[in-house]
């Protein structure tokens, strides 16, 4: 569902209030609501497999990982967004219940219908995060992960992965073979 903004402008405020209440989750870019589509085994499995790797290795450090119920506020550019997978090791970031403004990274698993969105205006509408460190998109269908590391010169340097080889999220210190991370996944049979 698109909101038209010429028809209706939501404020922040009143998304934020809105979808306390409601059943479908939305993203808010700039004054309009989009309806989230369910995923895909696949999809829920990668995402439910990289959040518990994560929340076992950073357990006690003060970081937190979210998992598709929290959303991502990006202040700057009006934006409110549902990643996969999040970290934050912000503790302003525990003060805020329905919304984190301080990850430091974010995951997107690609389907067919988000995946040029995430690759293009998402990620552009993420780097206005100032803590983003890392942005990693995770293939549904095969086995590869493409982790964007921002630099010392604030560049976004690609780092990605592929069957039989070890994923590094620098930004959190974590490192696991890409197999762990696809567990219980069934690949399409590409020949």
């Amino acid at each position: 569902m698109v909101t038209n903004k010429r028809e209706y402008y939501i404020s922040p405020e009143e998304y934020l209030e809105d979808e306390k209440a409601s059943q479908v989750k939305h993203e808010y870019i700039d004054g309009e609501v989009y309806a989230m589509a369910g995923a895909s085994d696949a999809h829920v499995t990668i995402s439910m497999n990289l959040s518990m790797l994560l929340r076992n290795h950073l357990r006690g450090s003060g970081c937190r990982v979210y998992m598709a119920d929290m959303k991502a506020q990006i202040q700057a550019i009006n934006r409110y967004f549902y990643p996969d997978v999040m970290v934050t090791c912000d503790a302003q970031d525990r003060e805020l219940e329905y919304f984190k403004s301080s990850p430091c990274l974010i995951v997107e698993v690609l389907s067919g219908t988000t995946e040029g969105f995430d690759r293009g205006k998402k990620f552009t509408d993420y780097r206005h995060l100032k803590s983003l460190q890392e942005y990693v998109l995770i293939s549904q269908d095969t086995m590869s992960v493409e982790c964007f590391r921002r630099n010392e010169e604030g560049r976004w340097e690609l780092y990605p992965y592929e069957k039989g080889e070890e994923v590094h999220l620098a930004s959190v210190d974590f490192r696991c073979a890409i197999a762990t991370i696809y567990e219980d996944v069934v690949l399409p049979d590409v020949n």
